[in-house]
């Protein structure tokens, strides 16, 4: 099982003691805002339960790692990346919304990026965003993820078309 340990924070991944967590984080709607509409119980279900096996490098589903505060042991957010191709791979991160705008995602995805560089053999790490979700966007440029592109309503959200930033990150330019 995949343990990542920052200054603050415990990453590990996810097993079935999670899902009251996982449940609530896809069922808040500040959470949610910018993600997708709220999903229905078996959608949240069947996201968790795909996430659940064993991750390895050659495994098709997310890493997903539970974000916890070393101190206390509280659960803070969810993060962590699924392979697109071979050396590429798409991150992504949900933090409880009393855990937002302390640093605890940017500490959690520079930890994602280390583990997916060094040790994942990831050359390119990409991320998508709804636009207006300023705050990952802020998060993603804090690590070093650049912003290369905008998809023209891309993204159907609360019954309208959004657009989609896309942004990437090198190994080479991340160390």
């Amino acid at each position: 099982m995949i343990t990542i340990t920052t200054a603050r924070l415990l990453c590990t991944q996810i097993t079935e003691s999670d899902w009251d967590f996982f449940h609530a984080l896809q069922t808040d709607p500040q959470v949610m805002f910018y993600v997708a509409d709220m999903p229905q119980e078996e959608e949240i279900r069947a996201a968790f339960t795909s996430r659940l096996p064993l991750w390895s490098h050659q495994s098709p589903h997310w890493l997903c790692l539970v974000v916890s505060d070393r101190a206390s042991g509280k659960r803070l957010g969810v993060t962590g990346y699924i392979h697109r191709d071979s050396d590429c791979a798409e991150v992504g991160f949900l933090f409880a919304p009393d855990a937002q705008g302390q640093g605890y995602g940017t500490e959690s995805l520079q930890a994602v990026c280390d583990y997916a560089f060094r040790e994942g053999g990831i050359k390119r790490l990409i991320a998508t965003v709804t636009t207006g979700n300023l705050a990952s966007r802020s998060l993603l440029e804090k690590v070093g993820f650049t912003l290369e592109q905008e998809l023209h309503e891309s993204y159907r959200l609360r019954g309208k078309l959004h657009n989609d930033w896309l942004f990437g990150l090198m190994r080479d330019d991340y160390f």
